[in-house]
């Protein structure tokens, strides 16, 4: 869905004009498939299309290098990129569910002081989809369409701590972690054991391992699928994000997202 306009599989397989580039036009019909479904494989890809599974996997190559499609986390599919989201939303988000996230942003905003944000997963990248920047002389600035590593940030350990253990492993099928910063979790083995512990808590932290000197928090909101599902974070200057302010934002945090869910939630 863009601007309100959902894009089914009619469309998707509408007959092309006289004047057509035939690689440019299966490439947009794939795209306009991943507006309405969560996942895509080669073969599903091809049938959908009416096209060879060996041109079905160029266009999604082509797509995944330039940011359109990305690998999902069973490793046999495609999703959505970060690419494609910035031009649209996730899906199962509307017009009118993105103007009740917005007003729990504008609720989380004023509930904690900090800049807060909503994040999706992409691969094993988060996105940040919206936000609002906090009004402190000193903060954390808000960057609306930035990736940055999951497991090094708090919003993508809420939002992996969502996948099953062997769905993580196959996002980091290696044992050993990139490292973004000093206090980035650089294995795997860590990463499942506090993603086990962000289950239990129902909250996640990042202390300076995607940013030195920026502490966040985050908690989760709800979605009916992978796709649909965000997460609510908070940001601040480390001064201001020691172990007790995090909890205490992680509470005001789902304050907030509650408000979402007694809305009618995101469906």
């Amino acid at each position: 869905m863009i601007d309100g306009r959902v894009y089914g599989e009619a469309s998707a397989a509408a007959p092309a004009g006289n004047y057509t580039i035939e690689s440019l036009d299966t490439g947009l019909r794939l795209l306009q498939l991943f507006l309405t479904e969560e996942t895509l494989t080669v073969s599903e890809a091809a049938r959908r299309l009416g096209v060879g599974r060996s041109t079905a996997h160029r266009v999604l190559s082509t797509l995944e290098g330039r940011g359109f499609a990305g690998r999902d986390p069973s490793g046999r599919g495609y999703e959505a990129g970060p690419e494609l989201l910035r031009l649209g939303s996730p899906a199962g988000f509307d017009r009118a569910v993105r103007a009740r996230l917005g007003a729990v942003l504008d609720d989380a905003a004023r509930r904690t002081g900090e800049t807060v944000q909503s994040a999706a997963l992409i691969g094993d990248r988060v996105l940040v989809t919206d936000g609002r920047e906090s009004s402190h002389p000193v903060r954390v600035m808000l960057e609306t369409g930035r990736t940055r590593c999951a497991h090094a940030t708090a919003a993508g350990k809420i939002l992996l701590a969502r996948l099953t253990e062997d769905q993580v492993c196959a996002l980091y099928p290696q044992e050993r972690l990139s490292a973004v910063t000093p206090h980035t979790l650089v294995s795997r083995t860590s990463l499942l054991a506090e993603l086990a512990e962000v289950r239990e808590l129902g909250r996640a932290f990042s202390r300076g391992e995607s940013v030195l000197g920026l502490h966040a928090v985050a908690v989760p909101l709800t979605g009916t699928s992978r796709r649909s599902r965000l997460a609510l974070g908070a940001s601040a200057p480390a001064g201001r994000g020691d172990d007790a302010a995090l909890a205490e934002r992680a509470e005001q945090l789902r304050r907030s997202a509650a408000a979402l869910l007694a809305d009618g939630g995101t469906r």
